[in-house]
């Protein structure tokens, strides 16, 4: 175990996502034209969008501006909704609050800092990270400053709140647990970072006692909510392969946990259902990607690296349907809305597929910006929000 103050070299966790983007998706990063330009398509090229009949309505009821979005930084930020306000944080711009069903401006907490993890949002409080590892909590209520913290590394994943604690995920493999209203640190937990790493990483998720962590090795750990102790750690998908590229497994995305069920996904296009109390291999998919997983009453969604779409049972881990059609378009993760599952892509496009046959079913675009971070839904709303920092929400009609 490393010490606790000491980071892995962020670097080589750049350089990484500037190599897999190249790999994956422009074929040596030569050129960007012609992606809309031509007949037939070319195969590193994002596929190109093709015209359908809509089967049901998508409605852009309000969008706003959060600030200077996160532009190249790969930090994947996104909004957080909680009773009824939508928190948005910019890389320049500080923290907004919303309604959400208007988008009007609630509050406004201005700040200097560079602010690029999250916000997280829940009891009564809105959470943010910087790229300087500070830890900023609101009152959500008025946007008031009630604490700051430290971290040893950048935070770009929303910090999470619950069971009267702050738990912050850096980019070091550091978990952090703050005391929710003090602010004091009550432990922290470290888990190495492999040499070379997909640039990101997403929020633990809290269960009765418990804290899940998504790992750069691909593996997911439990720990004690009280003092951080290991419980138990997982491999979703194994780091193998000829070079450090093929070995990349990250599990990038914020757990699953639905009753006693834990759901996990890894760019080794793994993903695995576990019983979290044990720790217990459940079934395992050939299927899935690093970010997060939509959630449905009977299957999970996951969007893989290349830009399919894949339903899984929840119950066996089967394919239910695959959607190929945005191949290549540097998918978000999936989010559910109603009926539909949702994914954004590179060019602000947000895509609808029904959920029973994966069939394309809306269109929308939020601006004229790559979407990274996952939609949230809310009261039957999904917001998105780009890379620029601007802000939409959707309502489905009938």
């Amino acid at each position: 175990m490393s010490s606790p103050l000491r980071a892995p070299a962020s670097g080589l966790v750049l350089r990484s996502a500037v190599l897999l983007s190249c790999a994956l998706v422009l074929g040596g990063c030569s050129t960007v034209k012609g992606w809309f330009g031509g007949k037939k398509e070319k195969p590193n090229e994002p596929a190109e969008l093709t015209d359908f009949t809509p089967s049901v309505t998508v409605n852009k009821i309000w969008s706003e501006h959060a600030g200077k979005g996160e532009g190249r930084m790969g930090v994947r930020q996104g909004p957080a909704v909680a009773d009824g306000r939508v928190y948005a944080a910019a890389i320049e711009g500080g923290v907004r609050a919303l309604d959400l069903q208007t988008g009007k401006p609630v509050w406004h907490y201005e700040s200097k800092r560079q602010l690029s993890g999250g916000p997280g949002a829940g009891d009564g409080l809105v959470v943010v990270g910087g790229l300087e590892g500070e830890v900023i909590a609101l009152d959500a209520a008025t946007g008031t400053e009630k604490w700051q913290a430290k971290v040893p590394a950048e935070v770009i994943a929303a910090p999470t709140i619950g069971l009267g604690s702050v738990f912050v995920r850096s980019n070091d493999g550091h978990v952090t647990a703050f005391d929710a209203a003090t602010g004091e640190r009550r432990w922290f937990w470290v888990y190495e970072v492999p040499t070379l790493s997909l640039r990101g990483n997403d929020a633990v998720v809290l269960g009765p006692g418990y804290v899940f962590s998504g790992n750069d090795d691909g593996t997911v750990s439990a720990l004690s909510a009280t003092d951080g102790r290991t419980l138990w750690t997982l491999p979703i998908a194994q780091q193998e392969g000829r070079s450090e590229l093929d070995r990349l497994a990250d599990v990038d995305g914020t757990p699953v946990l639905e009753g006693s069920t834990l759901y996990a996904t890894s760019f080794k296009k793994q993903t695995v259902a576990i019983d979290a109390p044990s720790g217990r291999g459940m079934w395992a998919s050939q299927f899935g990607g690093s970010g997060r997983l939509g959630v449905a009453s009977d299957r999970l969604i996951v969007s893989d690296p290349a830009g399919s779409v894949y339903a899984l049972d929840r119950n066996t881990g089967g394919s239910l349907w695959q959607q190929p059609a945005l191949a290549r378009r540097l998918l978000t993760s999936p989010a559910v809305q109603g009926d539909y599952a949702v994914v954004g892509d590179y060019d602000g496009y947000l895509h609808w597929m029904k959920l029973d046959t994966g069939e394309l079913a809306a269109r929308a675009r939020v601006g004229g910006d790559a979407l990274r971070g996952t939609p949230v839904v809310a009261d039957g709303i999904l917001v998105a929000q780009d890379i620029d920092g601007e802000l939409a929400a959707f309502r489905l009609g009938q």
